[in-house]
């Protein structure tokens, strides 16, 4: 009878550790706010989507879905994946299956884009990495997938030093964390709205991420279909998403 019991609660952990490796997308409350994180694993198909064609941009989830319903596949979940110009173009670097179709910036400018240091996310073919912009321009990886943004929240486990704590510019913001071993991309948005020093005490301190990138704030968006959630508004310029099997993004 013991040995029954032992089994059925193996199974039972089993099921639940299931459920959870499952769960891409989990919405969580840190700091007085709300937070929506989603992970992605070295070696899960995570890609960056911008053009449809080469003129016409995706601008939304519900576009990409339907171009990967012709393989069989759909979103488990995406967002916003960059800053882009009013054509939807992107801001700075730009990369889509391997090929550049943005260059990268290093200089100083306005808006958080140009509070250096600003960052690069890349996706490799074994791992992720979240590199300063210049160091990223001097030694960049072989990246099959990378976007440019700023400013970065987290630099080797310390802030942003232009953040202040107790800043009254609160936006719903999002962005992206790696972990040091570069097996985990954890993209997030907070749910109420945020300053920057709050954005990436959530990576770092919630997290625990030692690299974490603005990505933007204001367009904002999440499409994360195990939630019953997928945000719309103005289209979108870069986007990026886990890719599944479409039989098994909705499991």
């Amino acid at each position: 009878m013991q040995r029954r019991t032992r089994a059925c609660f193996a199974v039972l952990v089993a099921w639940l550790m299931a459920g959870t490796a499952a769960a891409e997308c989990v919405r969580v409350e840190y700091l007085d706010h709300s937070f929506t994180h989603c992970e992605a694993r070295a070696g899960d198909d995570l890609r960056l989507f911008l053009y449809s064609s080469d003129t016409q941009v995706f601008g939304s989830f519900r576009n990409i879905d339907t171009a990967l319903a012709a393989e069989g596949k759909r979103l488990a979940f995406a967002m916003n994946g960059g800053m882009y110009h009013p054509d939807r173009s992107p801001v700075g670097l730009y990369i889509e299956d391997g090929e550049e179709k943005s260059r990268i910036v290093t200089s100083e400018g306005p808006g958080n884009f140009g509070l250096l240091p600003n960052g690069v996310f890349c996706i490799e073919e074994r791992r992720f990495t979240l590199i300063e912009s210049r160091a990223f321009a001097s030694a960049p990886p072989d990246c099959i997938h990378a976007a440019q943004s700023g400013p970065m929240l987290v630099i080797d486990g310390a802030f942003h030093p232009r953040f202040i704590a107790d800043s009254d510019s609160r936006l719903i913001r999002n962005g992206v964390g790696v972990s040091s071993d570069g097996k985990r991309a954890v993209f997030a948005i907070a749910d109420t709205p945020v300053n920057f020093h709050e954005f990436a005490r959530f990576f770092r301190d919630y997290l625990g991420l030692s690299q974490a990138l603005y990505i933007d704030g204001n367009v904002s968006r999440l499409h994360a279909p195990a939630l019953r959630r997928s945000d719309w508004g103005a289209l979108l310029g870069p986007i990026v998403g886990k890719v599944v099997d479409a039989e098994l993004a909705t499991q």
